[in-house]
């Protein structure tokens, strides 16, 4: 079986589309369209529903895929073997700049100690917009927060959510909750404002930021709260206990999105350590009660 073709299969099913897959591929999506047509051909099978708005995988091609990888990853690995290395790559690595912050510090030099001359170019944004890039094939590999069930999510357990403030104040005590949170699409704010509209609290949103300096600001100064995980409190700010009246917040899955295809050893190095890293810091047991991991986009 041509591996070029299941490449091109699996490719398509981890990112949902004939023109990311050429974007990952480099190549034109007719290209990427004529490869799937063959390897239907030589199947017997329609491996894709395709409609107006998305190409999902058929039954057969869901029996198909797990196969696919498993013959990519023994090519890849006779490859390796016969000493194909690929030092001074670059790898495209999108994460939340609180995620940087919290992980990099212990991922980076570990893995410059194998790879010293690999480019790593880190790109931050909100889980949503790198997710997307990652789908449109502009990231090699992601660190997001779970939006929506994808193809190419690598649950890698779960974080829990809590409203902070500064220590030395109470915001809470007014008619009107004032909040400190990342623009439209991020989940911490869905989930905030969708926990809060449940309770029928009042809330007035007063600072918005896509930087987290941006929200840590106002909420040190003792002006707002905000939503964070445990690891990315700010200095001189705290968790705000039960007892304050505010809503529970449940729990995010905490994901990797990882590039199909061939990967050279530095690449699979770094997403074995990234995936290390963040084990070793998250919860990798399912939450208690599975509706508190809600998702909203």
């Amino acid at each position: 079986m041509d591996t070029d073709l299941l490449r091109a299969f699996v490719t398509v099913a981890e990112c949902q589309g004939f023109s990311a897959a050429g974007r990952v591929l480099h190549r034109t999506q007719s290209a990427i369209s004529l490869q799937i047509k063959r390897l239907e051909d030589q199947m017997g099978k329609a491996l894709f529903a395709r409609t107006s708005r998305s190409v999902i995988l058929t039954v057969d091609g869901e029996r198909l895929l797990p196969y696919a990888r498993h013959m990519l990853k023994l090519e890849d690995e006779a490859r390796e073997a016969l000493g194909e290395r690929h030092l001074g790559e670059r790898i495209r690595f999108g994460t939340s700049e609180e995620q940087a912050n919290a992980y990099l510090p212990e991922l980076l030099p570990r893995f410059a100690e194998v790879y010293p001359n690999t480019r790593i170019e880190v790109i931050c944004d909100i889980s949503a917009n790198l997710v997307e890039d990652f789908q449109q094939g502009l990231l090699d590999v992601v660190l997001s927060v779970r939006h929506e069930p994808t193809q190419s999510g690598q649950l890698l357990g779960w974080e829990p959510m809590v409203w902070v403030a500064a220590e030395d104040s109470d915001p809470t005590r007014g008619h009107s909750l004032p909040l400190a949170l990342n623009p439209e699409g991020c989940i911490f704010r869905a989930h905030a404002l969708a926990a809060l509209g449940r309770q029928g609290r009042r809330w007035e949103l007063r600072y918005t930021s896509q930087s987290p300096t941006g929200i840590n600001l106002p909420v040190q100064a003792g002006l707002a709260i905000s939503v964070k995980t445990p690891r990315s409190i700010p200095p001189g700010c705290h968790i705000i206990d039960e007892s304050s009246g505010l809503p529970a917040l449940g729990q995010v899955e905490i994901e990797m999105h990882r590039r199909p295809g061939h990967a050279s050893e530095a690449f699979e190095l770094f997403c074995q350590q990234l995936e290390d890293v963040v084990i070793h810091s998250v919860d990798v047991n399912a939450p208690a009660n599975p509706s508190s991991g809600e998702r909203h986009d």
